[in-house]
């Protein structure tokens, strides 16, 4: 894979770190003037082959063949479009785009231009949640399953004090649900597949969910998915069976992690086991690795089903959304 990066921030500085693991035969940054020098730091730091500050140039660039969008949330489908029209293939940060309407013409296009579109959601590629997607079956009938991911935002005190910054921004696509309970979503989403329906309850601050609650009704059994930025908690998460529980006490986005157990009679349970998967690597070496086999070996049907589950959770975002009158300025 030869790829383009779009952006300087935390996640690509993550990415960067683990460049060296990829075998990428090539790779380019996208900066702003702004960060030229941020931009040709790292550039020099982790030995990338080119830099460019012009969207056009780079999508010139014929080295390159997919491009890593890793903007803004509100950015991410007008830089997506236009590299799926310049007949890149496209790696687009979570959350793929900011609604539904816009999920459906990216894949639109890269069906018709025979491109692959993937979102980088670290959670399905991880080997302790691939290990629970095994162990599912041991727990019986699966009754409840509850996730929280509650982490106080250092952006949330500015927020209070009337600085919005795009964490908290509903022009720039942001709030709880689509920044922290989008990872919860995707673990329960990608184990279980679509829900018969959804609702969502959130806190509402000037527009925007600084916490909530999404409840997933499958019917057979429920699943609750906390996301906050508002207030903090230990997290802790559980699938639970009627013939054991698996139990999470890692955020979702980074599980290495759990603990299972089965029932004995309805009243206790035997002794727990702990699963743990922490080989060191940082949590984005499994996605992007997968990325590379998946666009390499123009695997379109694998990556058409990662892509399923990406338009079952952007669906669900934008309605739940619409519950409670969170409006983005893409919509």
């Amino acid at each position: 894979m030869r790829m383009g990066i779009l952006g300087s921030g935390m996640i690509v500085q993550d990415l960067l770190t683990t460049i060296d693991r990829l075998n990428l035969e090539y790779t380019a940054i996208l900066g702003t003037e702004r960060s030229r020098e941020h931009v040709e730091g790292l550039a020099s730091k982790y030995g990338l082959q080119k830099t460019y500050y012009d969207y056009d140039e780079l999508l010139a660039d014929e080295n390159l063949d997919t491009i890593y969008v890793a903007l803004p949330n509100f950015l991410h489908y007008p830089f997506a479009k236009k590299a799926l029209l310049a007949d890149k293939n496209v790696i687009v940060e979570k959350p793929v785009v900011t609604n539904y309407e816009e999920f459906t013409d990216l894949k639109s296009i890269a069906d018709a231009r025979g491109k692959i579109l993937l979102e980088a959601m670290t959670v399905h590629y991880l080997p302790a949640y691939l290990s629970i997607r095994a162990d599912l079956a041991k727990l019986g009938d699966i009754k409840i399953v509850s996730m929280n991911y509650s982490q106080y935002s250092s952006r949330y005190d500015k927020f209070k004090a009337g600085e919005i910054l795009p964490a908290f921004d509903p022009k720039k696509a942001g709030g709880a649900l689509m920044d922290i309970n989008v990872y919860n979503l995707h673990f329960v989403i990608g184990l279980f597949g679509a829900p018969k329906s959804f609702s969502y309850s959130a806190n509402i601050e000037r527009g925007i969910d600084t916490s909530g609650v999404m409840v997933l009704d499958y019917g057979n059994f429920k699943a609750v998915c906390v996301g906050a930025k508002d207030c903090q908690a230990p997290t802790f998460s559980t699938i639970q069976g009627d013939k054991g529980n698996i139990v999470i006490q890692i955020p979702t986005n980074r599980i290495s992690e759990y603990s299972i157990a089965f029932s004995a009679g309805n009243y206790s349970e035997t002794e727990r086991e702990v699963k743990n998967f922490d080989d060191g690597a940082h949590r984005m070496i499994h996605e992007f690795k997968t990325f590379i086999d998946i666009i390499d070996g123009k695997d379109f049907a694998r990556a058409n089903k990662l892509l399923e589950t990406s338009g079952i959770v952007s669906k669900i975002l934008h309605e739940g959304r619409e519950q409670v009158g969170i409006k983005f300025a893409n919509d």
